[in-house]
């Protein structure tokens, strides 16, 4: 395979230092492949037309069924307006923003690993070719000076500042796609959390404020 060949080669005459990049890139790889999987699991769950329909109830005041309906519900939407039923005698918004945090900080985990190796990437390749350019300075002054070795030296030093730059480059493009995620999820969730409040409101003029209602009745009812 003489592509294989000439990638292991290059890869060789980048020093040792070329470990360290290569680190960085399994890093960079696995963390976008999880974060991949991530996101493609909340674009399943989000279930907006279900909390939109489960808002009407809770405007009705009808607080068991929404419970039921939320019961084994796996969308962040779903599992705020629960956590804020769950503490309706309390502080109901203030449960739905905590759940919403808890997605968020999930949402955005081991994103500062793409965030570091965009930063640490360059740095080692330019650590590797500076210690290249410092081997290479070895021959000057020696009685067996050959410029194509000084020469050949410093160009075996940049293949780390290129390989460290492209690991850089690479790793840019989903470290700020999945930012812009997480920022337009934390939008949504803002828009959720403040929708449920409405609707909690609009129960309590209506006589039915979610403080009345007991979780625990409504789920042994259901026994």
């Amino acid at each position: 395979m003489p592509l294989a060949n000439i990638v292991v080669e290059t890869f060789l005459k980048g020093g040792p230092i070329m470990w360290p990049i290569l680190a960085c890139l399994v890093v960079a790889l696995a963390t976008v492949a999880e974060r991949v999987l991530y996101w493609r699991k909340v674009r399943r769950l989000r279930a907006e037309p279900a909390f939109a329909e489960i808002l009407g109830d809770v405007r009705l005041g009808r607080f068991g069924p929404v419970w039921e309906r939320t019961r084994d519900a796996a969308s962040p939407f779903l599992v705020a307006l629960r956590a804020g039923l769950a503490n309706g005698r309390a502080e109901p918004v203030t449960a739905m923003q905590l759940s919403a945090e808890e997605t968020l900080e999930e949402a955005g985990a081991r994103q500062w690993l793409l965030s570091t190796i965009v930063t640490l990437a360059p740095l080692l390749g330019l650590l590797g070719t500076v210690i290249g350019i410092m081997g290479s300075f070895q021959f000057i002054g020696s009685e067996q000076l050959a410029v194509a070795k000084v020469s050949g030296g410093v160009g075996e030093a940049l293949i780390a500042t290129a390989a460290g730059l492209g690991i850089a480059i690479v790793c840019l493009i989903p470290h700020n796609y999945f930012h812009r995620r997480v920022q337009a999820l934390r939008h949504d969730l803002e828009q959720a959390v403040n929708q449920a409040e409405v609707a909690l409101k609009a129960a309590a003029a209506a006589g039915q404020p979610v403080g009345e209602f007991q979780p625990e009745t409504a789920a042994g009812r259901t026994r």
